[in-house]
């Protein structure tokens, strides 16, 4: 819903937004007492998706609503507030942003427009990236794939940064942070809601899908989710795919894992990235049937045996 605050042309932009939305209403699964998460469709970004991959969500406190990753495109914000607004009619207050790929932060737009006092933050790393011009870039890719289905989309950048060990309240709910370098990518945090024995991951875990690791660290990915086990929180939140327990966070630490490993006793054996490809596809066969398998794990092999062969000098 948007709100006017007495600002007619903020009230203008969004009616202007929401106008050209084909996007259909995804309805939200609560997967804790106060917090709901819209389960994206596991594909890549393309015309029939309008690029909806992730896992927009909220979380409802008694000062207000906290958005988390409101998805790629100002479309998808906008969606992502008729649900809210069928559930609660309390203002969106705060966004949190887990990192600086697109698809998961520049639905920033719509929340901007409905509600332009609410707070927007990321880690220090992803508001530097934007200011170089990652969020311009982001949309001009996300044209691309979509045939311009995220037109109208504007940057809507995070400006209150978060790092590691930051903690804030917002009404009854407390919101810690959790950072440990380069996971993801460089950009990337965790969110924990003590409240509601939840973590929110980001795309440092997913559930069957395999995502991109062009921004990342295999070594520090592993570390980042062995942080998240560690919290010991009933929910967990991954960037793609269904929310879960503990075993999707395992699940995916083993696949990144197993392919460091291999890779790196293949290294060893003096083989080169492309005769490692198959020996570890033979060892995450468990990974086969996820979204993005085929497609990425040659690259995936790549990129770890580059990180391998930094490690060895």
């Amino acid at each position: 819903m948007c709100r006017l605050f007495g600002f007619l042309v903020v009230g203008f932009a969004c009616v202007t937004a929401m106008a050209g939305s084909t996007l259909p209403d995804v309805v939200p699964d609560r997967v804790a007492s106060r917090t709901y998460v819209i389960h994206g469709p596991m594909g890549h970004p393309s015309p029939e998706n309008q690029a909806f991959i992730n896992n927009p969500a909220f979380v409802i406190t008694n000062a207000g609503v906290v958005v988390v990753d409101p998805g790629s495109s100002v479309q998808i914000g906008d969606m992502l507030l008729r649900r809210i607004a069928e559930i609660t009619d309390k203002p969106v207050v705060a966004v949190l942003n887990t990192h600086v790929h697109g698809d998961h932060w520049l639905g920033n737009d719509a929340i901007y427009r409905a509600y332009p006092e609410a707070r927007i933050y990321a880690h220090p790393n992803m508001i530097a990236e934007v200011a170089n011009g990652a969020g311009d870039q982001w949309v001009d890719l996300l044209m691309g794939l979509t045939d311009g289905a995220i037109a109208g989309t504007r940057v809507v950048a995070p400006t209150s940064a978060l790092s590691h060990g930051d903690e804030i309240r917002v009404g009854d709910v407390r919101f810690r942070i959790h950072h440990t370098g380069k996971a993801h990518t460089l950009t990337d945090i965790m969110i924990e809601v003590p409240e509601e024995d939840l973590v929110f991951t980001g795309d440092n875990a997913s559930n069957g899908r395999i995502v991109r690791m062009d921004d990342g660290s295999f070594t520090g990915n592993l570390r980042a989710l062995d942080l998240a086990l560690d919290l010991n929180r009933k929910v967990y939140v991954p960037g793609h795919g269904q929310s879960g327990g503990k075993a999707l966070v395992q699940a995916y630490h083993r696949y990144l894992g197993t392919l460091h490993e291999t890779v790196s006793y293949y290294f060893e054996e003096g083989l080169s990235d492309f005769e490692i490809k198959d020996k570890a596809g033979a060892k995450l066969t468990e990974y086969a049937d996820w979204v993005g398998f085929k497609s990425e794990l040659g690259r995936h092999v790549s990129l770890a045996y580059l990180e391998v062969e930094a490690e060895a000098f």
